[in-house]
């Protein structure tokens, strides 16, 4: 179970153009690596569009914003196109990073347990160190609590 002051795990993942990131590029500046389960969901979406809401400042303040879910490129293109998004989202099918993370997690619905990704925001230091993790998650509040935790430089 990763917790603050840990490495954050390295990932190699592909944004919606087939362009692959990992963790190392955002060396430097604060990273907000936040993994959702799926594409044009209400709750995801929300999310996702408080981040946008935030995007400009958050740049201001050396911060950096990655959304992660198992859906695929064209999906992440499609979802992206749609809000407007002007962060990346990356996919991760094969659960690499998910699971590397923790996020893949046992889910009820109706009663009846899967697995599925649980949302949870890693906000990643400078050096690649996990600085918090947000694992209680208000898709209507989120984006400014990511705000509060990056301070003006």
């Amino acid at each position: 179970m990763l917790k603050a002051g840990d490495r954050a795990p390295d990932f190699a993942l592909r944004d919606m153009d087939g362009r692959t990131h990992t963790l190392s590029e955002f060396a430097g500046r604060k990273l907000i690596l936040y993994f959702y389960p799926k594409d044009n969901t209400s709750g995801c979406t929300q999310e996702a569009l408080g981040f946008k809401e935030i995007f400009a400042e958050l740049a201001g303040r050396n911060a950096a914003v990655a959304g992660v879910s198992k859906d695929g490129a064209a999906s992440h293109r499609r979802f992206a196109e749609k809000y407007g998004l002007p962060f990346l989202l990356l996919s991760d099918e094969n659960l690499e990073a998910i699971r590397a993370y923790g996020v893949w997690q046992e889910k009820k619905l109706y009663g009846k347990p899967y697995m599925g990704v649980a949302r949870t925001t890693f906000l990643i230091d400078e050096t690649g160190r996990i600085e918090k993790i947000y694992d209680k998650v208000n898709v209507k509040t989120h984006a400014a609590e990511l705000l509060a935790a990056c301070p003006l430089q």
